[in-house]
């Protein structure tokens, strides 16, 4: 079983806890909430492509570990003083559940809103940066590594890379940008793919969503009935909701007698 520290350096690229976070030792507990917030938000598994749901749930896992650390008082001294973690099984633990109980409940307008303020951001660069040094270039990893990233970004983050190698940041990797044909077609049809199937479950969530809004309108009418008939009709029957009024049989006029 790999330690927490080498998974660390396999999914953020350091094993230092602080770095992972982006955030100085000297932090306080709200600073690392903070932090742990803003980057789980960016590998929350609900909220990633189908593709890069695998990586994403690991490291939404290490950035539980890491602030169950850091704001532990007992644990985080014994992190900076020794450099020692807590290397019990975790395997069976629900950090989704360690998730939601620290914060709010996330809808689609939450992660829209950070993927504005993250697409084109310093944090943004840092992370194309590590993957592009981290994968050696490799186009399918990097597009997995990258938050909101996908076959459309590719362009902008070769550009990136491109002024990053240009300015003597990184090294290049030709075959970061000389893929051939095969290859961009085979990811893109592999991402297209996704795309609708992740379409179909939104949908199929809608409808479902759709019909249990229409129950619950239906019962809150049927009792909307209930309790005016409760009030003000006695014993008086409900006519049904689905089929209309009865028509009343008209009385055959009695003739009068002479």
């Amino acid at each position: 079983m790999a330690s927490f520290k080498s998974l660390c350096e396999e999914y953020f690229g350091t094993n230092d806890l602080y770095e992972v976070l982006g955030i100085e030792r000297t932090a306080s507990n709200k600073e690392i909430k903070k932090a742990y917030h803003k980057l789980s938000l960016l590998v929350h598994p609900d909220r990633v492509d189908e593709s890069q749901k695998t990586v994403a749930t690991e490291k939404f896992k290490v950035l539980g570990k890491i602030h169950s650390v850091l704001q532990d008082k007992d644990k985080r001294k014994c992190y900076d003083d020794c450099g020692e973690i807590d290397e019990e099984n975790d395997s069976s633990f629900n950090w989704m559940e360690y998730w939601r109980a620290i914060f709010k409940k996330i809808d689609i307008k939450d992660i829209e809103n950070y993927e504005k303020e993250y697409i084109g951001s310093d944090v943004e660069l840092r992370d194309i940066k590590k993957a592009y040094v981290g994968t050696k270039g490799n186009m399918d990893l990097v597009l997995e590594m990258v938050p909101f990233s996908n076959c459309d970004s590719e362009p902008r983050i070769q550009e990136i890379v491109r002024n990053m190698i240009d300015n003597g940041e990184v090294e290049e990797y030709p075959g970061f940008f000389n893929e051939s044909k095969q290859k961009k077609t085979r990811r893109r049809n592999k991402w297209e793919e996704e795309k609708k199937v992740a379409e179909m479950i939104d949908r199929r969530a809608l409808e479902q969503e759709i019909e249990m809004n229409k129950e619950k309108r239906l019962k809150g009418f049927a009792d909307l009935i209930a309790n005016i008939e409760s009030k003000y009709g006695g014993n008086a029957k409900r006519k049904s909701l689905t089929n209309g009024p009865k028509s009343t049989p008209k009385r055959s006029a009695k003739k009068s007698k002479k």
